[in-house]
């Protein structure tokens, strides 16, 4: 006798779970990486299509997004990617520049001489690469990186993490404003000293100092737009 087929078995409880962390994950790096522009519609089905799962897994990975304040509700015209306002912006910031210092200070406290090492290395690369926007934002990232990981706190670098995703939806990078790069390095190398030297409180002030003028150069930016 040839062998029964065997049964069909319904998906496992969790495989809608796991599918709508992978449609959660996917979305929210194409809005990270600029694919999914601020003001830009966001249809279930067309999404669906796109990462090849049901409406099921979007709709969850939507609700997630929408809580975290990178997709809303625009009157009219439905679900879409987050477009900020210029006083949304200043509060953005005004929580970086209070994260980031926390942050520096607490890398005063805790970094190693080899942490402190990479960021120096950093900062040479940065330096090289201090005519190239796109260059200097990725080695901008690595560098703060640097300072959240020395911090010690994963409750922190969690919360930074998050914002850093908000504040992905801003067009552009500051280091394409003429001179800014070049500043932004040099607040860099004060915050790599007072952290090098253990000063907490000089290393939190240079970092909230540092983030306040990168809060400026985003609305002149904006400004201009």
């Amino acid at each position: 006798m040839p062998p029964s087929k065997s049964p069909v078995m319904p998906a496992p409880e969790g495989e809608d779970l796991s599918r709508a962390e992978y449609a959660y994950v996917r979305i929210r790096q194409a809005i990270r990486d600029g694919n999914f522009k601020p003001g830009q519609r966001m249809r279930e089905t067309e999404l669906a299509e796109k990462f090849a799962v049901s409406r099921t897994p979007i709709r969850e990975a939507i609700r997630r997004l929408s809580g975290e304040g990178l997709i809303e509700d625009v009157a009219g015209r439905g679900l879409a990617v987050t477009q900020f306002t210029v006083a949304q912006v200043r509060e953005l910031y005004f929580l970086r520049a209070v994260l980031e210092g926390a942050a520096a200070s607490q890398a005063a406290q805790f970094a190693s001489p080899s942490e402190i090492k990479a960021m120096e290395e950093i900062h040479a690369l940065s330096r090289s690469a201090v005519d190239q926007p796109g260059e200097t934002a990725r080695l901008n990232l690595h560098f703060h990186r640097a300072i959240h990981a020395a911090a010690r706190n994963q409750y922190l670098t969690s919360a930074l993490e998050q914002l850093a995703d908000s504040l992905s939806l801003l067009p552009g990078t500051t280091f394409e404003v003429p001179g800014r790069a070049a500043v932004a390095l040099n607040e860099h190398r004060d915050i790599i000293a007072a952290i090098k030297k253990h000063d907490v409180a000089k290393a939190e002030a240079a970092a909230r100092s540092h983030i306040a003028m990168a809060c400026d150069t985003r609305i002149s930016m904006m400004f201009r737009s």
